[in-house]
């Protein structure tokens, strides 16, 4: 298994895996929709994207979003079916907090929904901690997560 940052070509994966996720335990809304069709952005001010692959077809993909005073948002987490279990996840997850890292953020959150709860597991075991008080866009959203860098 190989990790990669963005490149276009994987746009329609990033799309398919997160697309697959989201329809399977809840509903796409309006702003899953307005991220697809809008991946580029998340790149800005430093953000990435990255991708695992084995031999050559994307397996997972996991989004860092700048949102501004060295905050940035860890979204659009998804690893294949046919991946989990593997460490795929696990794998993404340093990727992304060494980079952050790397860039200087001082801090990460992500919005998650505790019915997924392996997810949630392995938030935990990278030191992100539940926040008591939070909003968001995203109806199925039910817990915040932050981690210090």
């Amino acid at each position: 298994m190989e990790t990669i940052t963005y490149l276009p070509k994987y746009k329609n994966d990033f799309i398919r895996l997160n697309r697959f996720w989201i329809q399977k335990y809840f509903k796409l809304e309006s702003e899953d929709i307005l991220a697809f069709e809008h991946i580029e952005d998340i790149l800005e001010n430093e953000g990435q994207i990255f991708f695992a692959l084995k031999e050559a077809v994307v397996i997972g993909t996991i989004a860092l979003k700048n949102k501004g005073n060295s905050v940035g948002e860890l979204c659009k987490f998804a690893v294949d079916e046919s991946a989990q279990g593997l460490g795929v996840g696990h794998i993404l997850m340093e990727k992304l907090i060494t980079y952050a890292r790397s860039k200087h953020y001082i801090s990460l959150f992500l919005e998650g929904n505790t019915k997924l709860s392996s997810s949630i597991h392995l938030y935990e075991k990278f030191g992100f901690i539940a926040l008591p008080d939070f909003k968001s866009a995203y109806e199925r959203v039910d817990i915040v997560m932050e981690l210090h860098l």
